[in-house]
């Protein structure tokens, strides 16, 4: 998506806007009632015996006499940034469903409220203007051209914020994807044709290779396939002056059956958006290396579906990882700490100064946390608090869980070093993050999100999408502060 951006620090009058179709009111707290079109919105209010101060509360839209529509909302000082952002996406929404080719965007208050103002409302436009994967045979592709915003003029362009939206876009649009069209080698292609375009050092891990390397619980997951088209890529971006190493790792299941312990329908399907965790980290790379973060980033992609199949793995097998491991197989749905388990390792020998890894992985953390919010484990206290602090940031909420060594004895194996999970359930997401730690090498500082925010009907806070691409804004937030750490 390419938008020209125009900026005006002369605060909107309905003379300046007398040709604008489409525009969006961004109101602060104390705002006096003689902004652009205010008889009009009175008039409504009226009508359906409102108040002006409800806008605090949820955005109006009102017809124009100039034969436009705009939409009206109150952002308090006492919001934070997800509330701010909810409030702009609903604002916003009726204005984008008409699929203008243009976009007013008139911010009101003092200086520091209407840089906040004209941010956040420019984040929330640009990322539901971003087209998704459609194949229906009257579908219709966004309209978008042009953003005026009015009351505010950056010193600078909008490139973190088109960043971010480029990132969170790359990763709903592959997420969106039927599973059909992103297969193992259909995805490894399209990673391949990005990580050219970016310039990105490229290289692939397949299962001949994995086996030889003795990856053992990455092709347990990926023997059940045919063809057997998974693998480990591997992407790199290195900023010329780099301050910090970090990896990422994502779970790339491009559809997840359940293996032999087989989903139900009402359980197996929207699995194809399995390997959401991959598409955040490419977000995120992509994020970073568009705003030239200067980092070096190591992206690993844990790509494989989990299929049903006389060569797929089962329960009771034993399998040995890549760091020696042995697991014993309890459960063939947990294929995703599986794979991500010598995926890590592979991260780990590099030495970074932090992995994050993401994953849609289990269904507790969903119990828990239901899909509002996305659960943080790590090695180390201080980066739980860095990732709530880097969710609320973002508008990407983040709750951090225990990571209590004394979890791990619910995994304890009569034949192996290790299980791979329980089959009594319980606390399922501390389960998954104790086994996933025994495949860190050389104690490398270690975060593992677990997803249970990446779909959500209606979207949430931002994006308007059931797809939300939560984690990109996250993602960059941590590296960020990474290197002023």
């Amino acid at each position: 998506m390419s938008l020209k951006l125009i900026q005006n620090s002369t605060i909107a009058t309905e003379k300046s806007l007398s040709t604008d179709k489409h525009i969006l009111f961004v109101l602060g707290e104390n705002e006096q009632e003689d902004f652009p079109f205010s008889a009009i919105l009175h008039t409504k209010l009226q009508r359906t015996k409102s108040k002006f101060k409800d806008l605090t509360k949820s955005s109006i839209t009102i017809d124009l006499t100039t034969g436009g529509i705009a939409s009206y909302v109150i952002l308090e000082s006492k919001l934070n940034t997800f509330q701010r952002h909810a409030l702009l996406c609903k604002a916003v929404k009726p204005l984008l469903d008409e699929q203008p080719e243009s976009l007013a965007i008139c911010v009101f208050g003092n200086d520091e409220v209407r840089k906040a103002h004209a941010w956040a409302a420019y984040y929330v436009a640009t990322v539901n203007s971003v087209d998704m994967p459609n194949y229906k045979k009257d579908k219709k592709s966004n309209a978008l051209k042009n953003i005026s915003i009015y009351g505010y003029q950056a010193d600078h362009d909008y490139s973190e914020v088109n960043a971010r939206v480029a990132g969170n876009a790359l990763c709903r649009q592959l997420t969106f994807t039927p599973p059909n069209e992103l297969t193992p080698v259909i995805y490894r292609s399209i990673i391949k044709d990005i990580a050219l375009e970016n310039g990105w050092v490229h290289e692939e891990f397949d299962m001949t290779q994995l086996k030889t390397m003795g990856a053992g619980a990455f092709v347990a997951v990926g023997q059940g396939s045919d063809p057997q088209d998974a693998a480990i890529v591997h992407l790199s971006y290195t900023h010329v002056n780099a301050k910090q190493h970090i990896a990422l790792v994502g779970k790339g299941i491009c559809f997840d059956t359940g293996g032999h312990n087989l989903k139900p329908a009402k359980y197996m399907n929207g699995m194809h958006e399995d390997m959401n965790g991959s598409a955040v980290a490419l977000g995120i790379l992509l994020a970073a290396t568009q705003h030239k973060l200067p980092i070096k980033i190591d992206c690993w992609l844990a790509i494989a579906q989990n299929h049903i199949g006389p060569l797929a793995y089962k329960q009771n097998d034993v399998v040995t990882a890549l760091n020696g491991t042995t697991i014993e197989i309890v459960h063939t749905d947990a294929e995703g700490r599986m794979v991500l388990a010598d995926t890590l390792t592979l991260a780990s020998r590099q030495k970074p100064d932090l992995i994050i890894d993401f994953a849609t992985l289990t269904g507790s953390m969903a119990i828990a946390l239901g899909d509002r919010m996305s659960g943080a484990i790590g090695n180390r206290p201080e980066l739980l608090f860095k990732a709530v602090d880097a969710g609320n940031i973002a508008a990407e909420r983040i709750v951090a869980f225990p990571y209590d060594e004394d979890y791990e004895i619910d995994l304890d194996s009569d034949i192996a070093d290790i299980k791979q999970c329980t089959l009594e359930g319980g606390a399922d997401h501390i389960h998954a993050a104790r086994f996933l730690g025994k495949f860190i090498e050389h104690e490398v500082p270690w975060l593992h999100i677990d997803l249970s925010s990446a779909m959500r009907k209606g979207g949430l806070g931002a994006v308007q999408t059931d797809t939300t691409g939560f984690g990109v804004g996250f993602g960059l937030e941590m590296l960020k502060n990474m290197l002023v750490t």
